[in-house]
């Protein structure tokens, strides 16, 4: 990891995130129940990731047990990076490592940062509202992006624990909210938040209340239950009002000076991580870990880690040569399997025959081409 981090692109963000991996093992003590982001019913373990955005390179993982949320990860990430040697960072994270206290830490350990944030946060909403009714003027307008955005400079209110002296260091940290509005998925979160709604209202008025719902029956609704008329079930619309007014609105919050777009383009390129998620899942089939053994799991994911820098490089090496305009990722791989090599004791290695194209593709990857021997 010491070494990889040393061949990453100076000043770039680190897109840092997990995924959820299944096991039906009962031997690894890492597999436990948690919040599984594909909605699979199975125990399952975490794996946690970090991705170069400007290299397109991983660089280090980690696994975690299932049940650990995201946001409880980014501390013990910190310390890693600091035993490691690793340089300061820039991280990009989504909304699931916002906490006060991750923001605080990361403030503490001076790394630049970029995370998504929820709109139910008071200081979101309470800024936004100071802007709010011309946020979407035409002069906030990006075309390009086919959205609204603002960027607001603001103050941090900054904590930090001091055991030693018992008490608690307060300050002021500079950072700067992004704010976005998109106008067509604000129309498809209406349109989902009141199918919502009438689903709430028919669990009230049919007696099938739901435990997990129960804070927002009271939020949303008022109940009666009278002998003459029966289940009455109304909506309390302030209170629907009220949420409706953030749809279509999505935050993030740093604290490296940019602007609104600059921010979104940072942000969007994390999907890389999530690609590369993708492609362990289902080119490097683990979407289950199918061992039974810590030394086994230990052994596997180090393998599909190694595998995934040649894939992502592999990648990122078409992209530049605008070969996706002829072939897939596959089709490549596809292309180049049939070389063949010949093994034999006290022999030297022999290969099958290199057409031109493959050739080609070998020097367009950055690789010499292996010289046939037959």
């Amino acid at each position: 990891f010491h070494l990889q981090a040393k061949r990453r692109t100076d000043n770039e963000y680190w897109a840092y995130d997990t995924t959820s991996i299944s096991s039906a093992s009962e031997l690894l003590r890492q597999v436990q129940y948690g919040k599984n982001k594909e909605d699979d019913k199975m125990p399952q373990l975490n794996l946690a990731l970090v991705f170069g955005e400007e290299s397109n390179l991983p660089f280090y993982y980690r696994k975690l047990a299932g049940n650990v949320p995201d946001c409880r990860t980014l501390l013990h990430l910190l310390s890693e990076f600091d035993v490691l040697g690793f340089p300061k960072a820039k991280m990009v994270m989504d909304r699931g490592f916002y906490s006060e206290a991750n923001i605080n830490e990361l403030l503490k350990n001076h790394i630049k940062f970029l995370i998504s944030t929820k709109m139910t946060i008071s200081f979101v909403r309470n800024e936004l509202d100071v802007i709010y009714d011309g946020f979407r003027d035409a002069a906030h307008f990006y075309d390009e992006y086919g959205l609204y955005a603002h960027t607001v400079p603001i103050e941090w209110e900054y904590r930090q624990k001091r055991p030693y002296k018992k008490d608690v260091l307060t300050d002021k940290k500079r950072c700067y909210l992004h704010l976005y509005y998109n106008i067509e998925q604000a129309a498809e979160e209406e349109v989902t938040f009141d199918r919502h709604l009438m689903k709430l209202r028919r669990e009230l008025l049919e007696d099938r209340r739901v435990a997990d719902n129960e804070t927002q029956y009271q939020k949303y609704f008022l109940y009666k239950d009278t002998p003459k008329r029966g289940v009455q079930v109304s909506v309390i619309q302030d209170a629907v009002n009220r949420d409706k007014r953030y749809l279509g609105y999505f935050t993030l919050l740093g604290n490296e000076k940019m602007d609104a777009m600059q921010a979104l383009e940072t942000y969007r390129n994390k999907d890389a991580v999530e690609k590369a998620f993708g492609n362990l899942k289902e080119r490097l089939s683990m979407r289950r870990m199918l061992v039974s053994s810590e030394k086994s799991l230990d052994g596997k994911l180090f393998i599909q880690f190694i595998a995934l820098i040649y894939l992502s490089y592999i990648k990122k090496r078409m992209q530049e040569k605008r070969l996706f305009g002829t072939y897939t990722l596959q089709e490549v791989f596809d292309k180049l399997d049939s070389i063949e090599c010949y093994e034999n004791q006290g022999r030297q290695m022999r290969v099958s025959e290199v057409t031109a194209k493959q050739r080609q593709l070998y020097l367009d990857m950055g690789i010499t081409p292996p010289k046939s021997s037959l």
